[in-house]
């Protein structure tokens, strides 16, 4: 045998940490592994969990999913109305982002959102007029999610509200977003003063109007190479869409002077565009709303098709268990705060926007965008872990959507809830943080995780309804 006495030993721990803190005091060298068992240690979900593993109809599901999802073909095909164009729009109705959420519960800026909203369609006079005919029940709340919408931050659609119309060529599907407001005192952070409703009144009668004369000159987008492309230049089209927005201005401006548009109405859209770097995100949140909503509702898949908060919920949604919501606490984002301001100002984790990291791209394409590690936290070498990680807990990869600074790998897609409650690794998501009182604003960005109860809520409801089907 060795003479272990004389040796060096490199120890690994693999479970209880007070295990490794024994021998690094008494001067040893051991590496600590953070491993905790699947489930957070429940044995009647962990049970589930195992006969779910390498079930022959779960992985059908899943295959059939995710096929789905990578075949679809988003396409930007015009600039409609809300009241029109979305499904169940009527009368005074309002939709948010994230899992549907009551008045009474809803975070600051969401309430501030809605209070412009309602002035902006005209429905009051003032703020306190708005509040009222909210706190009545005089407005109807629903999920965009729930009228094949997404919205960032507070994500709120109002009818008159202009919307991108993504249509997935491949299955037949629409998706809808607003248009991007632009930074600092937006209505998706809340803000609602006279000069807020006047640009979103420009919104509608100038801009909307002027990119659908142009969208219609210049044909329907393709939008996958434009995403990839943007991938190529250092998006991750989630919170950086530098390149996504050049691009698309690129394809409009064309078809904008030949159209019918005045060059007046023009050039403030090419300039109001050119000053918004946020701007594709609008669209490549219904692009993945398009993907994923084709892989929605395939009988025993494990598949995540929309991970969203409101201010006060996290919520997923299943494609297996279409009709389900499974919510836990939204998370206050520990990230980078903008000076003055800290995680005690912060709103609870906000926004529609973490779609794009459900169909692979956001916090999940992090290697492609060193420089968005300079906004959310974290290192250029982090990125490259972060996006490496999302491979263990997802079904596939998307070959469209590639990773220059991984070899040009594609980016790991479907988020498996089997494999984040067995593996313990969360799915990555870069935020903005929201202050939590209404129209204060964006006040830092951060990289967070979605939280690991929400995922195992899923396992029992996936394992009896497969067991139903068997």
């Amino acid at each position: 045998m060795n003479d272990f006495q004389h040796q060096t030993l490199s120890i690994i721990n693999v479970g209880l940490r007070s295990f490794a803190e024994n021998i690094s005091s008494v001067g040893g060298a051991v590496e600590h592994v953070d491993w905790r068992p699947p489930a957070n240690g429940d044995r009647e979900i962990g049970v589930k969990l195992a006969e779910l593993i390498n079930h022959p109809a779960v992985e059908a599901a899943n295959q059939v999913a995710f096929d789905r999802y990578a075949a679809a073909n988003p396409v930007l095909v015009g600039v409609g109305v809300a009241a029109r164009d979305l499904p169940d729009m009527e009368g005074k109705t309002i939709l948010h982002a994230g899992p549907p959420v009551a008045w009474e519960e809803m975070c600051g800026p969401m309430k501030g959102a809605i209070i412009g909203a309602a002035i902006y369609e005209g429905w009051a006079d003032n703020p306190e007029a708005a509040e009222k005919l909210a706190a009545d029940g005089a407005i109807r709340f629903d999920s965009c999610h729930h009228h094949n919408a997404v919205g960032p931050m507070a994500g709120i659609v109002s009818p008159s509200m202009p919307v991108w119309i993504v249509n997935n060529e491949e299955h037949g599907n629409r998706a809808f977003c607003t248009l991007n407001e632009g930074l600092g005192k937006v209505l998706r952070f809340g803000a609602n003063s006279a000069d807020i409703i006047e640009r979103l009144k420009w919104m509608e009668t100038s801009l909307a109007p002027t990119l659908a004369a142009a969208l219609k000159a210049s044909g329907p987008i393709e939008m996958k190479p434009l995403i990839a492309q943007a991938l190529h230049m250092g998006d991750e089209v989630h919170n950086r869409n530098t390149a996504g927005s050049s691009l698309l201005i690129k394809k409009l401006v064309i078809g904008a002077l030949e159209s019918d548009a005045s060059q007046r109405d023009i050039r403030d859209m090419v300039a109001f565009v050119a000053g918004n770097d946020h701007f594709f995100l609008n669209i490549s949140m219904p692009c993945c709303k398009a993907m994923l909503d084709a892989a929605h509702g395939v009988k025993g898949s494990s598949m995540v098709t929309a991970m969203a908060r409101n201010g006060v919920h996290f919520g997923v949604r299943v494609s297996g268990l279409p009709d389900r919501w499974f919510t836990v606490p939204a998370p206050v984002v520990d990230g980078l705060y903008f000076p003055g301001y800290s995680i005690a100002d912060a709103a609870a984790d906000l926004g529609d926007s973490a779609i794009t990291e459900t169909a692979g791209l956001g916090g999940f394409a992090m290697a492609a965008s060193p420089a968005i590690t300079q906004f959310v936290g974290g290192s250029p070498s982090d990125a490259l872990i972060q996006s490496r990680d999302m491979r263990n807990i997802t079904i596939g990869r998307n070959s469209q959507f590639t990773l220059p600074a991984l070899d040009f790998a594609a980016t790991a897609a479907g988020i498996d809830v089997r494999k984040v409650v067995d593996t313990g690794i969360l799915p990555v998501v870069n935020t903005g943080i929201a202050h939590k009182e209404a129209g204060i604003g964006q006040i830092g960005a951060g990289i967070t995780s979605a939280p690991l109860d929400v995922f195992i809520q899923t396992i029992e409801p996936l394992h009896a309804s497969v067991a139903a089907a068997s």
